[in-house]
């Protein structure tokens, strides 16, 4: 009588390792730094801010504007125009109040356009308006 001999593969003998567990916590750690990420919001446009010794560091989030060396307003990316700010400030003020307005007029923008956005920011119910600057 002929024994027979069972021969294992390598591959039954192998132990895995099941790796989605791993990317189960993964795709949750990510998710949670998602979420509780601050997103900062820029106004969408370049201005070369002028300079004051006794600027301070603002440690909340603002509502951010800026005024172009040709007088345009923008904020959130996309123009909104000098007539657009009170409408905008105000609606923002709505989703966070108390927060903040900063304006970053350049340097080069006229004064006018200027007072014109801070009175808007203002009569909109801002409490704090700001001026950016560098040091």
């Amino acid at each position: 009588m002929m024994r027979r001999f069972r021969h294992s593969t390598s591959s039954e003998n192998a132990s895995t390792i099941d790796i989605s567990p791993l990317i189960d916590v993964v795709f949750l750690l990510l998710i949670f730094f998602i979420v509780t990420t601050v997103f900062v919001k820029e106004t969408g446009v370049e201005v070369s801010k002028p300079r004051a010794a006794t600027s301070q560091d603002l440690d909340r989030q603002a509502i951010l504007i800026a005024v172009t060396a040709e007088s345009r307003v923008w904020q959130g990316g996309r123009e909104i125009g000098q007539d657009g700010v009170r409408a905008v400030v105000a609606a923002l003020l709505e989703e966070t109040p108390d927060t903040p307005v900063v304006i970053r007029a350049d340097a080069a923008a006229p004064t006018e356009a200027t007072v014109k956005v801070i009175d808007s920011a203002k009569l909109a119910g801002a409490a704090s308006v700001s001026l950016a600057t560098e040091k």
